[in-house]
C-alpha cells in the first residue's frame, strides 16, 4: 500500500482509505450484519488500508470499533463525524456532545484520531465556526479527539463555497477537510487544493467513483442532458462512449480503475476514498488506487473536455442509518 501524510497532522496512512458510508455502508445497507460488516474492515486492514472514515449518522461506528478491538485501537487511524443540523433544525451544544459520546462508545475507544464537521453547507459555516469547533478544541485539549477537520457537502455546494471560505481564514482551524472530487468534478483544482497545499490541510477525497463511474447507461445519460444543454461540445465528445478513450489501448482496464488512478495523483490529494460491502471488491479498488497516473495525454483530455463542470456525479446515498 502506497503511504501519504494527511496534510501537516502527522499522521502517515495507506493511500486508500476506506470509506463506511454511502449507499453500502460496509454492507450494512444491503443487509450484512454489524459483525459481517467488521469482519470487511478487518480484511480491508489485512490488504494494507489503515484509515478508516466513518461517521454517527452512517450506523458503521459499531462495525469500525469491533474491528478494532480484533485489529488492536493504535493500528487503526479512526476517523468519525458529527452533524450540526439535521432536515434544516439546528443540533444543539449538548445533544452534539451527547452524540459525540455516543460515537466513542460505538466506536470502543477514548479517543479519535479525526473528528470532522459533518456536511456543512455554506449558511452554517458560521455557526460551525464560532459554536462547534471550540467544542472540539476543547475535547481536543482532553486527548479525545486528535486532529479536527470539517467536511463539505458535495450535492448541496457543488460551487465549494463552504470550503472556499473556511480555507481562506488566515487562522485556518481545519487540520483535514473531506472534498468531493472526480473526472467529471474537477472544481477542487481551483478552489480547494491550493489552500490546502499552502496551509498543510489534509484531504480526504470522496465521490471519487459514484454511480456515474459504475453504471454505464447513468454515464451516458448524463453526458447526453449535458451536450444537449450546451455543456458539453458535441463535436468532441464520442456520446457513445464519452470516456472510451480512457479504456483505449489498455491505458486502464475500466472506468472505476481510472477514476481512482485520476483522483490518487492529482496534485492536493491525500487519502482517495473508497466503498464497498464486497470482500472480494476491496482487492480491485485497493490495487487501482496504488497504480500509476494515467496517461499524462488522457489527464489532460479530461480537463480539457469537463474541467469546467461542477455539481455533476454527486449523487447523495439512498439513506442513512441513524439519525444524530
Amino acid at each position: 500500500m502506497d503511504q501519504v501524510s494527511l496534510g501537516s497532522t502527522g499522521l502517515t496512512v495507506g493511500a486508500a482509505g476506506l470509506g463506511c458510508g454511502g449507499n453500502s455502508r460496509l454492507g450494512i445497507g444491503y443487509g450484512k450484519s454489524e459483525d459481517e460488516a467488521a469482519g470487511l474492515v478487518e480484511a480491508a486492514f489485512d490488504q494494507g488500508v489503515t484509515f478508516f472514515d466513518t461517521a454517527r449518522v452512517y450506523g458503521t461506528e459499531g462495525a469500525v470499533g469491533t474491528a478494532a478491538q480484533s485489529i488492536g485501537r493504535d493500528r487503526m487511524v479512526i476517523a468519525t463525524k458529527g452533524m450540526i443540523y439535521w432536515k434544516e433544525a439546528d443540533i444543539d451544544e449538548a445533544a452534539f456532545l451527547q452524540n459525540f459520546e455516543t460515537s466513542l462508545r460505538e466506536l470502543k475507544t477514548d479517543y479519535v484520531d479525526l473528528f470532522s464537521l459533518h456536511g456543512i453547507r455554506p449558511a452554517y459555516y458560521q455557526r460551525a465556526r464560532d459554536i462547534y469547533l471550540p467544542i472540539l478544541l476543547r475535547e481536543k485539549e482532553k486527548g479525545r479527539i486528535r486532529h479536527i477537520g470539517i467536511t463539505e457537502s458535495g450535492p448541496a455546494d457543488p460551487g465549494q463555497e463552504m470550503l472556499s471560505t473556511a480555507l481562506a481564514e488566515d487562522d485556518c482551524p481545519w487540520e483535514a477537510v473531506m472534498l468531493a472530487f472526480h473526472m467529471l468534478n474537477q472544481g477542487a483544482r481551483q478552489k480547494v487544493f491550493p489552500k490546502t497545499i499552502e496551509k498543510g490541510v489534509g484531504t480526504q477525497l470522496m465521490f471519487v467513483v459514484r454511480n456515474i463511474f459504475s453504471q454505464p447507461n447513468l454515464l451516458d445519460e448524463t453526458v447526453g442532458a449535458l451536450m444537449h444543454e450546451g455543456n458539453l461540445d458535441p463535436a468532441r465528445i464520442d456520446a457513445k462512449a464519452p470516456l472510451g478513450f480512457l479504456l483505449a489501448d489498455g491505458h486502464a482496464a475500466s472506468l472505476t480503475e481510472a477514476a481512482y488512478r485520476y483522483a490518487r495523483h492529482e496534485p492536493g490529494a491525500d487519502i482517495v476514498l473508497f466503498g464497498t460491502g464486497n470482500v472480494a471488491h476491496l482487492g480491485a479498488n485497493i490495487a487501482a488506487i496504488n497504480m500509476p497516473p494515467l496517461p499524462a495525454d488522457d489527464v489532460a483530455l479530461l480537463k480539457t473536455l469537463f474541467g469546467h463542470l461542477s455539481g455533476v456525479g454527486l449523487d447523495l446515498p439512498h439513506t442513512y442509518s441513524k439519525v444524530p
